[in-house]
């Protein structure tokens, strides 16, 4: 019998269709701007390296739970700066990466064939891809509603959204639970933008307006790359049921996912310095200051993006055609078509580019 290749099952890698619009943006006379992928562009805090440093002649294994220092920080830093305070550091589990995380948690979680993951409309590809993976059925749905009288077996939800930066409040997020505990339906919720708030209060899923204190089939996955610049040190968590919590370190201790000793001490660093996550934050605050009067000075409308790395703009046309009039200004952004049908008409524009470039890039627009 002929072997199923699963890379068969999945979509092409979006990011390669940029290609000739890359290389028109890269053709103007000031250089691209790149503004396609949110990848973070300023130097990592000094007490971040140091701690990684200090660890760096330790030869044993990692640990797959990860050191009592790490999660104890990960554990004080959710109650600390997001308000959720009853999450047991047991309850916490560090991923190479929340892409990582994300892409394999429907198998991890042994789902297949038979069972339907839901994803939002407008959403980050690895929700899909994860999905795909697993070989289980998936659903774009904003709202319960959407569901009818199907009964999920993960529904993933995004607050602040990548790509849209939409918020979802107390009220919308607490349906969700109650409609998930009601159906026995896990729910993981991309935190990884929590800490770039801009307009609007972003909740975790663990906060207890939210889930009541209760955190019995709840999953909040966080991340360290944008809040402190850990994109290369690949340095994530999930938090929340403990019991789901144990089944998935239960599988990673067998498949050796575990994270490098170095990055545990760098990422226990990062969750207990906050003025270094301040400062990125307010980085953030500028360029999105800066970027969001250019593009609507240019003529485009921004919808939602009260909080997250990006603008979610739109000319009234085609994706690709917005991706082309900016790349002949020489400026790279992501078309909406990678995140779902109803992004047809929008572009995703990332602050994550020097204060240089995105001044170059207000230039441009303007």
């Amino acid at each position: 019998m002929p072997r199923k290749s699963p890379a068969k099952a999945l979509p092409d890698f979006p990011w390669d269709s940029l290609a000739s619009a890359k290389q028109k943006a890269q053709s103007h006379p000031g250089g691209i701007v790149n503004l396609s992928v949110g990848t973070p562009v300023d130097p990592v805090a000094p007490v971040i390296q140091d701690a990684l440093a200090s660890v760096a002649a330790v030869p044993g294994y990692p640990t797959t739970h990860g050191t009592d220092e790490l999660r104890g920080a990960a554990s004080a830093s959710l109650a600390r700066r997001y308000g959720v305070v009853s999450v047991d550091p047991t309850a916490i589990l560090p991923v190479i990466g929340t892409k990582e995380a994300i892409a394999w948690l429907p198998t991890l979680l042994g789902l297949g064939a038979e069972d339907l993951v839901v994803i939002p409309e407008v959403a980050y590809p690895t929700y899909e891809v994860g999905a795909l993976l697993a070989g289980a059925r998936v659903l774009r749905a904003d709202g319960t509603a959407q569901l009818g009288p199907q009964t999920p077996a993960l529904i993933f939800v995004n607050s602040p959204s990548n790509p849209t930066g939409k918020v979802l409040g107390v009220p919308h997020l607490r349906k969700v639970v109650e409609f998930a505990r009601e159906r026995g339906a896990i729910v993981a919720s991309d935190e990884c933008y929590l800490g770039l708030t801009w307009e609007d209060e972003a909740v975790s899923i663990l906060d207890p307006r939210v889930c009541g204190g209760d955190h019995t089939g709840l999953l909040a996955i966080h991340s360290l790359s944008k809040t402190s610049n850990l994109a290369s040190y690949r340095a994530g968590f999930l938090a929340g049921d403990p019991e789901l919590v144990a089944e998935l370190l239960e599988v990673r201790k067998h498949a050796g996912m575990m994270m490098p000793t170095p990055i545990q001490a760098a990422m226990a660093a990062a969750l207990t310095d906050d003025e270094q996550e301040r400062e990125q934050r307010e980085r953030y605050r500028r360029r999105r200051e800066i970027l969001l009067a250019a593009v609507r000075g240019a003529g485009l409308s921004v919808d939602n993006s009260e909080a997250g790395l990006y603008l979610w703009a739109t000319r009234g046309e085609a994706c690709r055609d917005t991706v082309d009039w900016f790349a002949e200004r020489g400026i790279l952004v992501a078309p909406g078509d990678f995140y779902g049908p109803r992004g047809l008409e929008h572009v995703r524009i990332a602050l994550t580019a020097s204060d240089e470039r995105i001044a170059a890039a207000a230039s441009r627009l303007g």
